[in-house]
């Protein structure tokens, strides 16, 4: 893409005003230097979360799932989470109803930022994690509620059903997981691996227990692998393997050379992300982007969340919501922007330079409010 794009930006709640300020002028630093005039980026308000419900009264308007639609692009800083009815989370509303199946989270160790592991620089993993199944689809019914007694009954009169222990006060969930919302995502995971010249697919599950749900996972995973990408695993360009979930979790601080790229379930996905952003520094350094890889649909996100706490208080590390601005700009083809982004945040880091929560860990840390720290990026930018 060349030129001028329009790109929807949702603001956010709590910190999101300031992370995304942020990510904005890094990004457009980064764009100016690298191309001069040629290329720009021109932001789009779109709204979602407490500022949509304040000016729309609805928490995510539908003019907001038009425009992510029509421009097939978008990023959005945290959103609050609404009390009471109405939507559960405006993330997983966002990932269900644009069908952006993979929740695609990078994670590698920067140069300069001080890690709980001794060797961060083994960890170079992109966690490719189901976004529309398993729990995450919101099935469930509240304990001792009629919907309960009604799913029990059919449970143990229809399906013979007598593993439930205490079934007058147990609450119930449905945990949907289907071939094909499997093999969109391994495929997406195999063609990811391949494209970038990373060497293996990992197929996270817990199918030793779920043998049904995690267990087609692995079975439909490895089915479609051998069946799309029969050539280059054959040929050694890629390996597909697999390992349960709670190994995964220990091997990935033993030995986590061993992974590059992994495929799971939404819940999966959801400790792993964490676990593994934890061995690099921390979920502030950690980007993440909500794909369609069927229409090229794609929103880019802070992976954090609103921190009401700190709001407004110029302390926030908005390195989560710039790096997904990386991702972004790579998503487009504007390699050498993403590459000054990068190069200038190790070069801070490096120096010391950083947001409170990175640089107090730091020998020579140097803490830095938001803005400063943005102001440092760019003028890095300005200079490389």
């Amino acid at each position: 893409m060349n030129g001028k794009v329009i790109i929807p930006l949702v603001e956010g709640d709590g910190v999101g005003p300031e992370v995304t300020s942020a990510m904005c002028k890094v990004l457009d630093a980064a764009v100016r230097r690298a191309y001069g005039d040629s290329r720009g980026i021109e932001w789009k308000e779109v709204l979602a979360g407490g500022k949509a419900y304040e000016q729309c009264g609805t928490y995510l308007p539908d003019a907001t799932i038009d425009a992510f639609r029509q421009y097939g692009i978008g990023i959005k800083g945290p959103l609050m989470t609404p009390v009471g009815g109405g939507i559960r989370s405006l993330n997983v509303a966002l990932r269900q109803g644009l069908d952006l199946y993979v929740c695609q989270r990078p994670v590698r160790w920067f140069r300069g930022v001080v890690s709980p592991v001794k060797h961060p620089e083994n960890v170079d993993m992109v966690i490719f994690r189901e976004n529309t199944e398993d729990i995450y689809a919101g099935i469930e019914w509240e304990a001792e509620s009629p919907e309960a007694r009604k799913l029990y009954e059919f449970l143990r009169d229809g399906m013979g059903v007598n593993k439930v222990r205490f079934p007058d006060t147990s609450a119930f969930g449905i945990k949907p997981v289907s071939r094909e919302g499997t093999e969109r995502l391994v495929r997406a995971a195999c063609r990811y691996a391949l494209e970038q010249g990373r060497p293996s697919v990992t197929l996270v599950h817990k199918g030793n227990i779920m043998k049904y749900t995690e267990g087609g996972f692995k079975k439909w995973g490895y089915e479609l692998a051998e069946r799309e990408f029969g050539d280059a695993i054959a040929s050694g360009k890629l390996v597909i393997k697999d390992c349960i979930a709670d190994a995964f979790l220990q091997n990935a601080l033993l030995k986590p050379q061993e992974y590059s790229v992994i495929a799971t379930l939404n819940l999966n996905g959801d400790y792993i992300s964490d676990m593994l952003a934890a061995q690099v520094g921390g979920i502030g350094i950690a980007p993440g982007a909500n794909i369609n890889y069927d229409s090229g649909l794609a929103i880019f996100e802070a992976t954090h969340g609103t921190a009401p706490d700190i709001a407004g208080r110029n302390v926030v590390n908005p390195c989560s919501n710039i790096l997904s601005g990386v991702m972004m700009l790579e998503h487009i083809g504007w390699n050498e922007a993403a590459s000054l982004v990068v190069e200038s945040l190790e070069d801070a880091f490096s120096a010391g330079v950083a947001t409170a929560d990175l640089a107090r860990l730091m020998p020579e840390g140097k803490p830095v409010g938001t803005v400063e720290f943005t102001e440092y990026i760019v003028n890095t930018i300005d200079r490389i």
